[in-house]
């Protein structure tokens, strides 16, 4: 894959721009700005999507598949770190001498002189984000956001606003969140991840230090993060704000209840605080309280920003419901990591009843699943009832010898609940097979999993009718 060089001068002016992978959450939430701020974009990706044909709804040129005629007459390339080597848009650039652009270096070029709020963390971040931006119109507010997922109450994954605040969700995965001229700096939780582009657990939370110290306002951190707790003590002349249930947060979160959607209340300044949110899942007080000491600390009244924060209704690939057939409901999760997959089992068990939870994971990266696949099947057995394991989603990872789905499948303890099924219409018809009136089939991965639910669903209506 490639690696943009993040240290480059961004040019002053960036001219026509060509977005390579325009259908990406990310990239076509950034592209969306970008033709709303006037500016002549073009674009292409491997398929149609519910994306791109938004991005031609606003006046971009989407070409599918990638070819070097897709570069046209642009001045300027946006790429990902997703992107390959020999990708001929990106070669063709690099030949004319165009300026190659990571995703986040637009995005920052897009920002500068705004008043920022990022959100990092290795999980959590549109959820969080999702929740400062619903925080923040509700109190009459209107920010300009870039989030990582649809938020589902706007239909959009960004927009522009004309309020003097811009919320982000800031991707650590690559070092890019450190370009950000951060004003108000939220870090969810530093679990270790990406750990293929940091080399190490202390240099993953280096980045994580140096992206708080950058924070010219503000750092809202976990205090029930072990990373996070160790990012916090490492911060030097910062004002530092802590969340979570730890009693000595100075955002604490008690009184949690999780039959159905989440309940709570939150300790801050010595008021207590309560709501009930539209999402299940404990861990979603935790993000919202997260929100809370944001806009707490710009400066929100707690009560009204608390109150608006509850009206945050989800973002697509968050538990999202997808359908359900002879009384087996289908979901989808972006959860892609073993503390992700556990939050996101956890908030289906919490509203599955009497039902059981059958899980069809799909990892994703090789280098996660060789990393973490024992944690992958004791998280796995441990929330679900039942479980399919899927081939791994490479990414912009060259496949490993020996790496595959059955890497998690082999490491549970009782083999009896966990198939490994690389086939999708197998594994589809399989779990159809399993299910029970009553059961949730959630699917769960970062890499293109979703794409299996119209299978489960015509599956589901061949065996229930």
């Amino acid at each position: 894959m490639i690696k943009p060089d993040l240290s480059m001068t961004i040019p002053d002016e960036l001219g026509k721009i060509h977005f390579v992978g325009i259908g990406g959450s990310g990239m076509s939430g950034i592209a969306r700005l970008f033709l709303e701020a006037g500016f002549t974009v073009t674009g292409s990706d491997a398929r149609e999507s519910a994306n791109v044909v938004a991005m031609r709804e606003l006046g971009a040129t989407v070409a599918i598949g990638h070819d070097a005629a897709n570069v046209g007459d642009a001045d300027t390339l946006v790429v990902t770190g997703a992107l390959w080597q020999d990708n001929p848009e990106y070669t063709l650039a690099l030949e004319k001498g165009l300026p190659v652009l990571h995703r986040a270096q637009a995005l920052a070029w897009l920002i500068d002189g705004e008043r920022l709020v990022s959100v990092a963390g290795a999980h959590g971040k549109t959820t969080s984000t999702g929740m400062i931006v619903t925080g923040l119109l509700g109190m009459g507010e209107d920010p300009s956001f870039v989030n990582g997922g649809v938020i589902e109450s706007l239909g959009v994954s960004s927009a522009a606003g004309t309020g003097e605040l811009f919320v982000v969700e800031a991707d650590e995965s690559d070092g890019s969140f450190l370009l950000y001229d951060t004003a108000v700096a939220l870090i969810t939780n530093v679990d270790p991840d990406h750990l293929d582009h940091y080399g190490s657990l202390q240099a993953f939370e280096d980045a994580f230090v140096e992206f708080a110290q950058r924070s010219n306002e503000l750092v809202v951190i976990s205090s029930d993060d072990p990373g996070a707790v160790r990012v916090a003590a490492k911060l030097r002349d910062t004002r530092v704000t802590t969340f979570g249930e730890d009693e000595a947060a100075d955002v604490r979160v008690h009184s949690i209840q999780t039959d159905g959607p989440v309940a709570f209340a939150l300790s801050y300044e010595g008021v207590d605080y309560s709501a009930t949110l539209r999402v299940p899942g404990k861990h979603n007080a935790i993000n919202a309280a997260g929100a809370f000491a944001v806009l707490v600390g710009l400066g929100f009244e707690p009560k009204a920003a608390l109150a608006s924060i509850a009206t945050f209704g989800g973002t697509e690939r968050r538990f999202e419901l997808h359908g359900s057939v002879g009384g087996v409901s289908v979901y989808d999760d972006y959860a892609h990591h073993p503390t992700e997959v556990a939050a996101a089992l956890s908030a289906a068990r919490t509203v599955v009843g009497a039902g059981r939870i059958i899980a069809v994971h799909q990892p994703h990266l090789y280098s996660r699943t060789r990393l973490f696949a024992k944690e992958f099947a004791e998280t796995l057995e441990r929330y679900a009832d039942e479980t399919i394991v899927l081939d791994v989603y490479g990414a912009r990872e060259d496949p490993e010898p020996g790496v595959t789905g059955e890497l998690v499948s082999s490491r549970f303890a009782d083999p009896s609940h966990v198939a490994f099924i690389a086939d999708w219409q197998a594994a589809a018809d399989h779990t159809a097979e399993i299910a029970r009136e009553g059961d949730f089939i959630v699917t769960l991965g970062c890499g293109d999993v979703y794409r299996i639910v119209p299978q489960l669903l015509d599956s589901l209506h061949r065996v229930r009718g």
